[in-house]
């Protein structure tokens, strides 16, 4: 008896001890291969209706594109530990789930006000270059879909349709935001505003965590690297002399500290974006979900003093209640939404109503009466610097 205790109790430390040090995941894994079996460049794209999650998506895109438009989508910088990082983070901050809440009046909290314009959820199309690799409606299917759901879409100063195309797609009324990257030549960049002010759309996000080349390594073996090296490094000077450029919102985007949040709450921005450029511009950099609980516990005004996006590794709708509780008003998708628009605009629908179906249900069984008064006693944050990988 003492010695199959004894076998039990190393059998478990053992398991522990491996459970706790497995490998990052690459992508979520959920049953996909037994559904859709191996899938080919060119195959026959499954029906939207057998989709179930946003990483269906991702496994169809993986099976359907040309190994190098995947790429340009998939890489992370270095040995690519941010970009698993930021997958996997959500599950080490455990829920809090409260019972005998009325949680029937959910949805009608979902709507979302966003630098003063309302959207259908509190989660958007995250600014990404050549969206045309997965579909050759390319930015026009973001577009489309984003207007029929009434989803914010930021999108990116590197599209593969022109503007004339985007704009032709907009619906009428449609509020569209616009990412930029400051160039060297500030007459440019002022170029560039200009643009994005005649094509009417209500704010600027500005890159500023990619002051420097990022080392690609995956994305250099198929020749998929940045899309542009005429970009320079940004100053708070700068930030004030592109405000001073234009009456449109201009907000950060790339905020990795605390500190950095704070300076940008002092200056007045209007709020700030929390992104790691998903993990493709410096492996070992925070994941702004961590970022946003670094603000919740040592600046949590910042919250109230401006509002603050983030993304990074978003893939269910639990992550972005998680987001939410920290304090985050709208919560980005990048990649997921690009995998998605390989079935184009009917793709891009999809996927919204898949996440929005998700927070509706992860927030009834975390006992969340209204989205919009959720905080972070739903979360266990006193376990999430101790708990192991993967639980």
């Amino acid at each position: 008896m003492r010695t199959t205790t004894a076998a039990s109790l190393l059998l478990s430390a053992l398991s522990a001890t491996v459970d706790a040090t497995r490998p990052f995941l690459n992508e979520p894994e959920i049953a996909q291969a037994d559904q859709y079996g191996e899938l080919e460049p060119g195959f026959q794209l499954p029906p939207l209706d057998k989709i179930i999650g946003i990483p269906d998506f991702d496994y169809v895109a993986r099976g359907f594109l040309n190994i190098s438009s995947y790429t340009s989508y998939r890489a992370g910088a270095g040995g690519e530990w941010s970009y698993r990082n930021n997958l996997e983070v959500y599950s080490r901050m455990h829920f809090r789930p409260r019972m005998m809440i009325d949680v029937n009046n959910i949805e009608a909290s979902m709507p979302t006000t966003i630098l003063g314009y309302n959207f259908s959820a509190p989660f958007f199309i995250a600014p990404a270059a050549i969206a045309g690799y997965a579909n050759a409606t390319g930015e026009v299917g973001l577009t489309k879909g984003s207007a029929a759901k009434n989803l914010m879409y930021i999108n990116a100063q590197f599209s593969t349709r022109s503007q004339a195309d985007i704009q032709a797609a907009r619906a009428p009324g449609q509020i569209m935001f616009h990412q930029l990257y400051v160039n060297k030549n500030i007459t440019k960049t002022e170029e560039l505003v200009r643009r994005a002010e005649a094509n009417n759309y209500q704010a600027l996000f500005v890159t500023v965590d990619s002051p420097g080349d990022a080392n690609r390594q995956r994305a250099a073996r198929f020749g998929v690297g940045s899309a542009d090296n005429s970009f320079t490094a940004m100053t708070w000077d700068d930030y004030q002399a592109i405000r001073n450029l234009t009456k449109l919102p201009v907000i950060l985007k790339g905020i990795q500290t605390v500190e950095d949040a704070v300076i940008a709450a002092n200056l007045g921005a209007p709020a700030i974006y929390l992104s790691n450029h998903g993990g493709r511009q410096l492996d070992g950099s925070p994941s702004p979900f961590e970022v946003a609980l670094e603000i919740h516990e040592q600046a949590p005004w910042v919250f109230d003093a401006l509002e603050v996006f983030a993304d990074g590794g978003v893939r269910y709708g639990s992550d972005v209640i998680k987001m939410l509780a920290l304090g985050v008003k709208a919560v980005g998708m990048g990649r997921a939404f690009m995998y998605a628009n390989v079935y184009g605009e009917e793709g891009v629908k999809r996927a919204i109503d898949i996440m929005k179906r998700e927070i509706y249900m992860d927030a009834a069984n975390l006992g969340v009466a209204d989205l919009k008064q959720i905080n972070s006693s739903f979360l266990n944050i006193k376990k999430f610097e101790t708990a192991p990988w993967g639980l």
